[in-house]
């Protein structure tokens, strides 16, 4: 199971920065930003194999799952 932030904003983010400092931008004025959209994967196969059960309404919650 992991819980994280998108890794596609984040890169999205960070390709929108670079392109503000190109355009003359200081970096010094540019907002920090934080993650917006965060992931939940689950991986049922590896829960399966360690014993670990997990509740339906968990697993239907998860943007990801692995079967």
């Amino acid at each position: 199971m992991s819980y994280g932030p998108d890794l596609n904003e984040s890169m999205e983010r960070a390709a929108d920065l670079t392109a503000r400092i190109f355009a003359g931008a200081r970096p010094a004025d540019l907002p920090f930003e934080e993650p917006t959209r965060y992931k939940l994967v689950v991986n049922l196969k590896t829960a399966k194999a360690t014993g670990i059960e997990l509740p339906e309404n968990f697993v239907a919650l998860a943007d990801e799952v692995i079967e």
